[in-house]
């Protein structure tokens, strides 16, 4: 299977993926309009205006503090008796200018460009993206000093915001950890500033504070990379290892003290085999593609099935599903945490779906050789197990 490179992370370099990624930081410069078709800020006034965006998940911040919503939204009660908040422009654009920060978390499920981009990025780097946004006026810093726990990929769409990065105190903390990081060195490792265009990558852990503090404004958006960690691999291996009777069995907790070794030396010998294993890891990277979090999406109006029109338009809502083959040559689609077979004639048209992108019904079906109803028919497949999402071109 080959994977296109999305072009932001082209940008980032060849040797990204083996020297950058999860070890250091890395800013590249680009053009100022390199990010104007993905998002601009007529987008974000019209998903401020023709969404619902509750707190917490569109919220101001000042000095690593959330303003109370009540101060930039009024509550609104419906002829059914439900509330919800109303975006207040007049309170809002004061307390930006004030210097508050503005953000909104999970712009790639509000916007068609940044669910793409977040898409190719997810496949790419083979983890899950959240894209968030960020908007400040003012040389006040938003959340202070801080660290994050993942991996971040920013983009600066407009403006300029200074970045003072200190570098990391613990190695690869966790959300949920044993212990918090010291406290961050007095000076800065580095102080960069991203104009329009610009990327900076960033590790978790990597202590910093961003600033519009360049005398105009800036809007950038913020790519959150899941983490997948040893704590994740132990989590699934001691669920995978359930087969086992001895992992099953109580512990035995009245038993005589070589009862309790003997029961530790079985478990010990359980994980000594399963640790030998070379491509353990590989295993369990297989199970946490094939069971991501799907981006849904509906398939309207087509409740009864796709039909056999070439300009309808399919594509998988899992970035990271796998194609292989088994022992009889038939095609084997693991995505959204199921398992599909299909004739071996299906691999073409499974493979342009698995490698990202959306696809014209008649290509694809010219692709395996076969005719629009059949390629309809395995696609109805795929859209009624939530794995594929079907719609007409305009």
């Amino acid at each position: 299977m080959t994977t296109a490179v999305p072009p932001v992370v082209a940008h980032l370099g060849e040797d990204f993926l083996a020297q950058v990624y999860g070890r250091t930081y890395r800013h590249v410069p680009g053009e100022p309009d390199r990010f104007s078709r993905l998002f601009r800020w007529n987008d974000l006034n019209e998903l401020l205006t023709h969404h619902r965006l509750e707190p917490p998940r569109l919220r101001l911040s000042i000095d690593g503090e959330a303003l109370p919503h009540h101060a930039y939204t009024v509550p609104v009660t419906t002829r059914r008796n439900t509330v919800w908040h109303q975006l207040r422009p007049a309170e809002l654009h004061r307390h930006l200018a004030d210097g508050a920060t503005f953000v909104l978390d999970a712009v790639d499920e509000l916007h068609p460009r940044i669910g793409a981009f977040a898409r190719q990025l997810e496949r790419h780097l083979r983890t899950g993206v959240q894209v968030n946004a960020y908007a400040s006026w003012t040389p006040e810093e938003g959340f202070g000093v801080h660290w994050d726990d993942h991996d971040v990929l920013v983009l600066q769409v407009d403006g300029a915001k200074r970045w003072r990065i200190y570098g990391p105190t613990r190695h690869a903390p966790l959300y949920r950890d044993t212990d918090v990081p010291e406290p961050p060195p007095t000076d800065p490792l580095v102080e960069i500033v991203l104009h329009a265009g610009d990327m900076l990558y960033l590790p978790r852990g990597w202590w910093h504070a961003v600033a519009a503090s360049e005398g105009e404004h800036s809007l950038h958006l913020t790519c959150g990379m899941q983490t997948t960690t040893g704590a994740d691999l132990l989590q699934w291996l001691s669920e995978d290892l359930r087969r086992e009777p001895s992992v099953r069995s109580d512990l035995p907790r009245f038993g005589s003290s070589e009862e309790k070794a003997d029961f530790v030396s079985a478990l010990g010998d359980l994980l000594a085999k399963a640790f030998s294993d070379d491509g353990l890891v590989d295993r369990f990277l297989t199970v946490r593609d094939a069971t991501e979090r799907a981006r849904l999406a509906p398939s309207l109006p087509y409740v009864e099935g796709v039909p056999a029109d070439p300009e309808i338009v399919v594509r998988l809502v899992t970035a990271r599903a796998r194609l292989d083959r088994d022992v009889e040559g038939n095609a084997v689609l693991v995505a959204g945490g199921e398992e599909w077979a299909f004739a071996p004639q299906a691999v073409p048209l499974l493979t342009l779906l698995v490698d990202g992108g959306s696809h014209r019904l008649d290509a694809l079906a010219q692709s395996a050789g076969i005719r629009i109803g059949q390629a309809a028919l395995l696609v109805s497949q795929l859209v009624e197990g939530e794995l594929a999402t079907a719609e007409k071109t305009e």
